[in-house]
C-alpha cells in the first residue's frame, strides 16, 4: 500500500518523474506500460482534460498487475479535485500551486503532496504546510540558478523542477548540481509525436536514456 514515505522514496530513487496526459485511455495505458518496461516505477498522470478522472480510474484498474508502480496525479488545484482523485486511488498528488487545504487533505490520507512553487514566499508557505517535496514550476523561467540561490534558505527541503528539463547530460547535471533530488519531464520525454503516432519503441529508448542520465548526473 503506497504511503507518503514510499511515494517520496520512489521519486528520489528514480531521480526522474515522467508526466503526461492523453485523452485516449488505452494509449495512456500503453504509454505507462512502456515506461514501466523501460524501468520507471513512479510517474505522474496529469489532470489536463475532461477525460482525466475516468482515464485515471481505468488506469488504476488495469495497472493492478504492477504492485510496485506508484501512479500519482498532477495539475490538482482544488480540494474537490484532490478528493476525487484520492477516491480514484491516486498514490500521490502534484499541484502547480500551493493550496494548504489541498495539502491538509492529502496528508490526512497519509499520502504525499507535491505543491508547485515559483518564489521563496511560496516555498515557505508550502513548508509550513508540511510539503516533503516541492515542485519548482515553471522551472524553465527560474532555471537551476534559482534553486542554487534559495536552497540554503530551506535546509533539508527536497525540490524537483518541472518544465525546462532537457534530454541533455549538461542540463541534467546542472539541475542536480543546483540541488534538486529529481527532475520532472513531460513533453521533452513523452512528446506529442510519440503520443499521436504510438511510437512506443522510441519512448522506451528515450526513457532508458533519461533514467540513465538521472542516475549518472546526480552522482
Amino acid at each position: 500500500m503506497p504511503t507518503k514515505e514510499t511515494a517520496l522514496q520512489a521519486i528520489v530513487d528514480q531521480g526522474l518523474l515522467p508526466l503526461f496526459f492523453y485523452e485516449d485511455p488505452q494509449v495512456s495505458l500503453d504509454i505507462i506500460q512502456t515506461l514501466y518496461k523501460a524501468g520507471v516505477r513512479t510517474l505522474e498522470y496529469t489532470n489536463r482534460g475532461p477525460a482525466a478522472l475516468e482515464n485515471f480510474k481505468y488506469l488504476k484498474q488495469e495497472l493492478q498487475q504492477y504492485p510496485d508502480l506508484h501512479l500519482g496525479i498532477g495539475t490538482i488545484k482544488t480540494v474537490e479535485q484532490a478528493n476525487d482523485f484520492l477516491k480514484a486511488g491516486a498514490d500521490y498528488i502534484v499541484a502547480p500551486i500551493v493550496d494548504p487545504a489541498v495539502g491538509s487533505l492529502v496528508h490526512e490520507a497519509g499520502l504525499l503532496w507535491i505543491p508547485g512553487c515559483f518564489t521563496p514566499t511560496e516555498i515557505h508557505v508550502a513548508q509550513q504546510a508540511q510539503a516533503a517535496l516541492i515542485k519548482i514550476f515553471p522551472a524553465n523561467i527560474v532555471g537551476p540558478a534559482f534553486v542554487s540561490s534559495i536552497k540554503e534558505l530551506f535546509p533539508g527541503q527536497l525540490f524537483i523542477p518541472t518544465g525546462g528539463v532537457e534530454m541533455e547530460e549538461s542540463n541534467f547535471r546542472t539541475w542536480f548540481k543546483a540541488g534538486v533530488c529529481a527532475v520532472g519531464m513531460g513533453s521533452k520525454l513523452i512528446s506529442k509525436d510519440i503520443l499521436a503516432n504510438r511510437q512506443y519503441d522510441q519512448l522506451h529508448t528515450l526513457t532508458q536514456q533519461a533514467l540513465h542520465l538521472a542516475q549518472t548526473c546526480r552522482s
